[in-house]
This record gives C-alpha cells, sequence and structure tokens, in this order.
C-alpha cells in the first residue's frame, strides 16, 4: 500500500500525507535496528513527515530518528519539540529562551539535520511569557535553524493569546497544534478546533486508537488487558474502576459498530480521526511492522454519515471522559487553584 500526499498542513503550504509517523516509542519499547527497519517501511509506504520529542527516551529517539533519515532527510517534513525535561536538572526544560535556544542545537546534533521543518512546545509553560516563547522561535526562524513552529495540547484561550500577541507585537504566529483526538477522546471538538481553523493552524492529532482503548482488546466481559501503559500508569486503564466504566462500555459499542460495517476497530478508529475537516494529519505510533500495517489499511476508508451519526450516539460530540485523556494535566483544576 502507497500512502499519496493529498492535504496540506494548515496555512504553510506544506502538502503532507493523512499519516505521520510518531516516533515515541522507538529507543523505548524496542532495538534500534527494529526502530530503524519499521521506519524504513513507513517511508518506503509514502509517508513523508516524522515528529518526535526530545523527552523521548531522553534524546534517544531523536538520534534513532537521525540515524534512520539519514540520506532521506530531504525527502522529508520533520518535526520535533522542546519542553519536557532532560535529566534530572530542572534548568533543562520548559519553554524559557534560555531553554530553547540549547534544546534546538541538541535537537539539530541528534537528528544530524541542519533545521527542523516543525519545532513545537510540547506542552505550555506557566512560568514562562509567551510571548517570550513566541519571540525565541520567531528567532530561530529567521536564523534557518526552524522553518515552521507550533504547539501541543494548548487550550482554545492561549491560541487565541498567542495570535493576538502575534499581530500585536509583529511576529509570526504558531503554524501548527498537536492534539489528541481519538472516538474517545472528544473535547477538543467544542472549542480548540474552531478556534485553530479560524486562525488556519495546521492539526497533527495523535493517540487515534486512545491509548490502546480502541485497539479492540477493552470488550465488555473479556477481562483485563495487559499492555505497557496500564503497568504505568494503572487508574487510567483499570476496567474496575467506575470512572473507567463509562469508557469500556463506548469502546465495546464503537467495537460492536465496527464489526456491522466489517472494519475492525482500528480502521474504524483512525478513519474516525481522519475525517475531521480540522486535522491536517494523524501521529499514527506503531511499535511493530503489524501495527503499522494495520494501521495504513485505514487511510481510504470513507465512513458514511450513517456511521458518523452512530459514532456520535455512542460519545457525543465534546466527550472528554478524563481531564488527563487531554495529555495535560489543566491548572485551574488542580488543588491549589481550587483552595479559597
Amino acid at each position: 500500500m502507497t500512502i499519496e500526499v493529498t492535504r496540506t498542513l494548515g496555512r504553510t503550504g506544506v502538502p503532507i500525507t493523512p499519516f505521520t509517523l510518531g516516533t515515541m516509542n522507538f529507543g523505548r519499547w524496542q532495538e534500534e535496528d527494529e526502530s530503524i527497519r519499521i521506519i524504513h517501511s513507513a517511508l518506503d509506504a509514502g509517508i513523508t513527515s516524522v515528529d518526535t520529542a526530545d523527552v523521548y527516551a531522553q534524546g534517544v529517539t531523536e538520534e534513532v530518528v537521525g540515524k534512520a533519515i539519514a540520506g532521506r532527510r530531504d525527502d522529508l517534513f520533520l518535526a520535533t519539540k522542546f519542553h519536557g525535561t532532560i535529566g534530572n536538572n530542572p534548568l533543562q526544560a520548559g519553554n524559557s529562551r534560555r531553554w530553547i535556544t540549547r534544546a534546538v542545537e541538541d535537537s539539530l546534533r541528534r537528528l544530524g539535520t541542519d533545521r527542523i521543518d516543525l519545532y513545537q512546545a510540547h506542552r505550555p509553560d506557566p512560568a514562562t511569557s509567551l510571548l517570550e516563547t513566541l519571540q525565541t522561535l520567531n528567532d530561530l526562524i529567521r536564523q534557518g535553524k526552524i522553518l515552521y513552529y507550533g504547539t501541543s495540547v494548548f487550550p482554545a484561550h492561549l491560541q487565541v493569546e498567542a495570535h493576538w500577541l502575534a499581530e500585536r507585537y509583529g511576529l509570526i504566529a504558531p503554524h501548527t497544534e498537536q492534539l489528541p483526538y481519538s472516538l474517545l477522546v472528544r473535547g477538543v471538538e467544542r472549542e480548540v478546533f474552531p478556534t485553530v481553523q479560524k486562525y488556519g493552524v495546521g492539526v497533527l492529532s495523535y493517540g487515534p486508537l486512545a491509548a490502546g482503548w480502541l485497539s479492540g482488546k477493552y470488550r465488555v466481559g473479556a477481562g483485563q488487558p495487559e499492555s505497557a501503559r496500564a503497568e504505568l500508569i494503572p487508574g487510567r486503564f483499570d476496567i474496575a474502576a467506575a470512572a473507567n466504566q463509562r469508557k469500556l462500555h463506548a469502546a465495546d459499542a464503537l467495537a460492536n459498530l465496527a464489526e456491522e460495517n466489517g472494519l475492525s476497530l482500528v480502521e474504524l478508529a483512525i478513519a474516525f480521526a481522519l475525517n475531521h475537516p480540522a486535522v491536517s494529519s494523524v501521529i499514527i505510533g506503531p511499535r511493530t511492522q503489524e501495527h503499522l500495517e494495520a494501521y495504513l489499511k485505514a487511510v481510504d476508508i470513507r465512513l458514511t454519515d450513517d456511521v458518523l451519526d452512530r459514532i456520535d450516539e455512542i460519545v457525543e460530540p465534546g466527550t472528554q471522559f478524563h481531564d488527563r485523556d487531554t495529555g495535560r494535566d489543566t491548572p485551574s483544576l488542580q488543588p491549589a487553584a481550587l483552595r479559597r
């Protein structure tokens, strides 16, 4: 199967494939040789965009990606991120000018490239002025170290603030937003999608399988599935927990819907994420060759209005089962912000 370039990344004008290869698993869950083999398979299948981050495996993932794309760099749209803590030093984290200017050099070195196509703030940084972050990223564009910049899991009000600041201070505004979006994580439909569409921001959505909840393993009566994620953060995956019962029943109903339409739940889930007009490209993060091949099969699936209506009956548009499914902790909902 060959993936074709059929989309454009927001207002950038950059052609992009419906799928972007996510690399969080590489250098962490499997050996380097296997990681490189999967990356090459994705590129050979036609995927032209690759997303990584400096914090993935503490820089190892960027090194693996760098080795895998050697000799093919100019044929790719390469994205990475800054923000997460590198090592145990709190100075090596965040969205400050001091850290960004250091982090970008480290990423360039690890990736073996002279420029990053898309440099993203991995999370908001309430301790740093957003204006400082935007000014620093604009400086990197002028220096040619990055070509575009974006945000990741920035709520709608920060999207608006970023564009207001850019207009006020004569800066280039963010080009992209990366966020979780799936059949079970639809909160961004309320405010974020309308906001980014207004500003022409390209969306790279991730987590189309909702961290495994849409893999087909989470079925009513099937027992607790085992996974690496469930071992790391059991509270988000324990099907016996009251907070997860609604999600379990929704996943089961969606699996039944997929079967009724001759699809696997994985195919239904990925096709759903691809279907939203705000989404420029869906990030897929295979851990194995088999995962990659299963994901790629969904690229040509078109969901009918009847199927989409049934999905909306099972999971109402704008639904968020857990706040943590947004990919971040909402500061205004933390205990310190709620104490009078």
